[in-house]
């Protein structure tokens, strides 16, 4: 019997072929750790929006789910890549749970269609 965790382990950490004209290794776990940190980094900006149209400083839901989905996704790659960081790991699992958190209690708080309500 094959295991599949070896091959699927080393197709997610083999460059990606249509990407080789750039000059980057960028495989995908890469590409996913890339987009999570884009993602992560890019609620900033949408909280910078938000608090600029209210004139106050506002954090919008879509800032928490950014930030869950940011640091899972770049969580993942340290965890399941082959960088493997315990650093990348320990950087990325408090914001996780503290953003899982967050939205919890803005649902519970505000219910579901908080943002909806506010336009």
């Amino acid at each position: 019997m094959l295991d599949a965790a070896p091959v699927a382990q080393d197709f997610m950490n083999s460059p990606i072929d249509w990407l080789a004209w750039t000059g980057l290794h960028m495989s995908p776990w890469k590409l996913i750790g890339l987009t999570g940190a884009l993602m992560f980094g890019g609620r900033w900006v949408v909280q910078f929006l938000a608090s600029r149209r209210h004139g106050k400083p506002v954090i919008p839901r879509v800032f928490w789910y950014m930030s869950l989905v940011g640091s899972v996704m770049t969580l993942a790659y340290f965890v399941f890549s082959a960088k493997q960081d315990s650093v990348g790991v320990i950087q990325n699992l408090f914001p996780a749970f503290t953003a899982g958190y967050s939205l919890y209690l803005d649902i519970r708080h505000r219910g579901w269609h908080r943002d909806k309500a506010s336009h």
